[in-house]
């Protein structure tokens, strides 16, 4: 296939994605939000940016799709779309492209000087500019993005004027898009060359050893040129980093701070440096073993050094001058690279607490699910024989490689019905989907890196999971939840917010069933029951209302992300259905409530009376736990059979040792907080 027919290949499946995402709609702005919300994905995936809020706004002279704040507050992402549905892609001209800079700065501008006050409050409109307009006082940087379905032929752009912020402007065309998507790898690689940027080579030592199968090199990196690559590449930097979504971010370590602004001199001996790995070196020949180029830098170990040596410099006017960073940097051939790098980050990463939070695209978890998605059949529906099956993308780009794999035409429409792509999903569609059902809609409310990586960790805490088919099964029932409620919401028109609406409101019906919801029959049908659509409805309409009413006139954004917002709805007053009653998991009544309000005890005080307490609880309390826990998937094996032993011991505190006590009341809480209910 030459380039160009793999460019409007990749234009037609990306259309016909954005299509099916957006549901059919006939509202043009929603199918741009999808647009830029599938664009904003691939963006995250090569590490250009964190995250997005999706946000449709237009007026005259005024446009803006999404945007995105950084950890630290003073960064601004904002996203402008020309989306022009059409195919093979139309070149997208100068003037286009300058109109859509000029709207986007416009908004930036006015949002500043507070154009929030002239919209509705509970309008995402007025959500993001008010958004901005807090930002005034701390805001560095805007970073605008022009994102298009079309071809750029321009260069380089330039902000009309950026006052005492600077702007810079950046262009995501489809042409760009395709050969991110299609270069076999999931970020566009950071190429630096030292000696034109920054006018001078790094010498280095050489540690290569012929018979090894990595060459490694100690460097010592001026501060300068260290925060200036920072600048330029950002988190991209950290792209394999063990920690990349718990390290800075731009929050500046206090100790590295104090010693950048008043003892520089000793920057060198006090700091670690950092650990780095790198596909490519070029050398300085006239200078000996002197780094002039690199290819493919990645910060594995050192991202709060680097971060620190930037935040500082910028927001502290530090003079980074006599500052300098050992800096040790391992050359991987691609064919190690998988295997190598994780371990580099592993063991680097010993300054700070690792807490298991390596958890990649070739996590055991994620390669079952997808070898799962591969050989599972999904039920055939409304009478037909067809059966298809769900398609997991556990790396960018995987769908589409697959399908232009088939060859022919013949075969191709042959993959399209056995994988269609509304039945496509990826890494963080999964966490959305499990987080919700773990009633954590104000985590899922982060966005979708924020949540993949609160995902991944809590999973980790978990231990292994049993990845076999009837989880794979019960994971695509959640999907299929998950999607239905989102149209459904779409339908009810509540003017925004829908993204939290949908999480807030599976979230309350997994707690108030207890998880109870029938995910087998879910997934024989390939669809929800009206009686769990008709709750949906009704419930969304409740959440809405608790969503847009923050206290204290709180940005609305900001308050979904808050727990105090799950507490306030899952306190609501709302009786379930009879008919979705009736749906319910049938667990076996039980003739006790569990003993609420335990109480917080010390490991080392109260002892007796934790172990009083937990004995109190019924053995039919514990039986029912255990057997709800096996229905719905929660608890870890073990603790499924301790509940079920401390319903042997129950009553007869006697027995109970205190470990046992305590892991039992963990369980309590653990299953209260999901929702669970006896009968």
């Amino acid at each position: 296939m030459s380039e160009k027919e793999g460019l409007n290949s990749f234009c037609e499946n990306l259309l016909q994605e954005v299509l099916i995402g957006a549901s059919d709609a006939e509202d043009g702005g929603f199918k741009v939000n999808q647009f830029t919300r599938m664009v904003v994905d691939y963006l995250i995936e090569a590490g250009e940016v964190e995250d997005v809020n999706i946000c449709f706004y237009k007026s005259r002279g005024m446009q803006l799709n999404g945007y995105n704040v950084n950890h630290d507050e003073d960064c601004l992402d904002i996203f402008v779309s020309v989306f022009n549905q059409q195919t093979p892609p139309v070149t997208v001209t100068k003037s286009q492209c300058e109109s859509a800079f000029r709207q986007a700065e416009t908004c930036l501008r006015k949002g500043l000087a507070g154009f929030h006050s002239t919209l509705e409050e509970s309008s995402e409109s007025y959500d993001v500019f008010q958004r901005i307009h807090e930002l005034k006082a701390n805001l560095v940087s805007c970073r605008i993005f022009l994102l298009t379905d079309g071809i750029v032929n321009q260069d380089a752009f330039h902000p009309e004027e950026s006052g005492n912020i600077p702007i810079t402007l950046h262009v995501w065309d489809s042409a760009r898009l395709y050969r991110l998507a299609s270069s076999g790898k999931k970020y566009e690689p950071i190429e630096i060359n030292f000696t034109n940027e920054f006018g001078q080579s790094i010498p280095c030592l050489s540690l290569a050893d012929p018979e090894s199968d990595y060459k490694g090199f100690l460097a010592v990196i001026p501060g300068e040129i260290l925060a200036g690559i920072y600048e330029k590449y950002g988190p991209r930097l950290l792209e394999r980093n063990v920690r990349s979504f718990l390290q800075a971010r731009g929050n500046v370590n206090k100790g590295i701070r104090k010693t950048i602004l008043e003892e520089p001199h000793r920057f060198f001996a006090y700091n670690n440096g950092i650990s780095a790995t790198a596909d490519d070196i070029e050398f300085d020949a006239e200078n000996g073993c002197s780094i002039s180029k690199i290819r493919n830098l990645q910060i594995v170990n050192g991202g709060q050094t680097t971060a620190s040596l930037y935040y500082t410099a910028r927001k502290d006017k530090a003079d980074l001058k006599g500052i300098y960073v050992q800096a040790k940097i391992s050359v991987i051939p691609e064919r190690h690279l998988e295997h190598i790098v994780p371990l580099i980050s592993k063991f680097a990463n010993s300054q700070n607490k690792v807490n298991d939070a390596d958890f990649y695209a070739n996590d055991p978890f994620h390669v079952d699910i997808e070898t799962l998605s591969r050989t599972v059949w999904a039920p055939a529906v409304d009478g037909s024989s067809r059966q298809s099956k769900w398609f997991y993308e556990r790396a960018r780009g995987q769908y589409l490689d697959a399908k232009a794999r088939e060859g022919t035409p013949a075969r191709k429409r042959q993959f399209d019905a056995t994988f269609p792509l509304r039945q496509k999903f990826t890494k963080t569609d999964l966490a959305k989907f499990e987080n919700t059902w773990m009633q954590l809609p104000h985590i899922v409310s982060l966005g979708a890196q924020k949540n993949f990586n609160d995902f991944a960790v809590r999973l980790k805490e978990r231990g292994r999971v049993n990845v076999d088919a009837r989880y794979f099964e019960h994971l695509i029932a959640k999907a299929i939840i998950f999607n239905r409620a989102d149209r459904i919401i779409h339908e009810q028109k509540f003017g925004g917010y829908k993204a939290n609406i949908v999480t807030y409101t599976i979230a309350f019906l997994a707690n108030h069933t207890s998880q109870r919801i029938d995910l087998d029959k879910i997934w024989k049908n390939q669809d929800i029951s009206i009686a769990l659509h008709n709750s949906i409805r009704d419930v969304s309409i409740e959440v809405h209302q608790v969503i847009i009413s923050p206290p204290n006139g709180k940005n609305i954004t900001e308050w979904c992300k808050r727990k105090e917002c799950w507490e306030m709805v899952k306190a609501l007053k709302l009786d379930l259905s009879p008919t979705l009653e009736r749906d319910l998991i049938n667990i076996s009544k039980a003739a006790n409530q569990i003993k609420e309000n335990l109480g917080v005890y010390s490991p080392n005080d109260h002892e007796r009376e934790l172990i009083n307490k937990v004995s109190s609880v019924s053995s039919d309390v514990w039986f029912q736990i255990a057997k709800w826990s096996k229905e719905t998937g929660n608890l870890k094996p073990w603790q499924r059979s301790l509940a079920f032993s401390l319903g042997k011991l129950s009553n007869n505190p006697g027995k109970m040792s205190i470990k046992q006590a305590k892991q039992g009341h963990v369980i309590l809480e653990d299953v209260q907080a999901l929702g669970f209910k006896t009968q």
